[in-house]
Parts: structure tokens; C-alpha cells; sequence
């Protein structure tokens, strides 16, 4: 995508990612190394008090970093920073969005979040991207 004619309030594309599953989870916990049982065993989710598993933070967070991949080649991403806001359940479609806030000097600060259909905001962040 080319970004060097972007101005302040400008929405980028977004990425609309399918429901999580039990296998998502799994494989996540696979590919990461996050093994926590929260995250994969009913069980265990339940002796917390939750009604089942979520999602691992960090996959919200590696979908935010497709998001911006997609957005600026990986080089460009200058800093990036993020929140975790709230828990993404299983069958949950996360979408993740991106939003011009400022743009000067070949750099561009962006506002990132990942939300739920019913507007939960997972995680919310910011990134500078070389536009230049």
C-alpha cells in the first residue's frame, strides 16, 4: 500500500480474521510456546471462573502485526506499542484497524486496535511507519 499521500484521520485497510477455534488456540499455543491452560483446557478455564477458554493475548497481537505488514514492509515499522483491553473469547471474528493520527517528515503515527463485533476493544496500540 502506498502511504505517502495519507492525512491525520485517515482509516487503513482493515484485516477481518475468521472466528478463533479450539484449534487456533492449539496451534498458536504450538507455533508460540504459550502453553498456558487457560488458554486450551476447559477445565482449567472453568476453575477460574470463566465459562470457557480465550484467546492468547499475543494472537491478537500477531494479528495486529499482519495488520501492519500488510500495511508497510516490516523494515519500515519504526516502533510499535500495545494494551491488552480485554479478553477475545472462542468464536470470536476479530477485526484489526489501523487509523492515520499524524503524519510528517516520511513518518506516519498510527492508532491500532483490535475489536469485536459487539465493539470490544481487545487491544488497542499505536505504531510509527516510515512513509517516506
Amino acid at each position: 500500500m502506498n502511504l505517502t499521500d495519507i492525512t491525520p484521520g485517515t482509516p487503513l485497510p482493515r484485516l477481518e480474521l475468521p472466528p478463533i477455534s479450539r484449534t487456533t488456540l492449539a496451534l498458536f499455543a504450538g507455533a508460540s510456546g504459550d502453553h498456558n491452560a487457560i488458554h486450551i483446557d476447559l477445565d482449567v478455564a472453568r476453575s477460574a471462573g470463566l465459562d470457557d477458554v480465550f484467546a492468547q493475548g499475543m494472537l491478537s497481537m500477531a494479528y495486529l502485526g499482519r495488520l501492519l505488514t500488510d500495511l508497510v514492509p516490516q523494515e519500515r515499522i519504526r516502533s510499535w506499542s500495545v494494551r491488552f483491553a480485554a479478553i477475545t473469547p472462542l468464536g470470536a471474528a476479530p477485526v484489526c484497524r489501523a487509523t492515520v493520527a499524524a503524519a510528517e517528515d516520511g513518518l506516519a503515527t498510527l492508532e491500532l486496535a483490535v475489536t469485536l463485533a459487539d465493539g470490544t476493544v481487545t487491544l488497542a496500540g499505536t505504531a510509527l511507519v516510515d512513509i517516506s
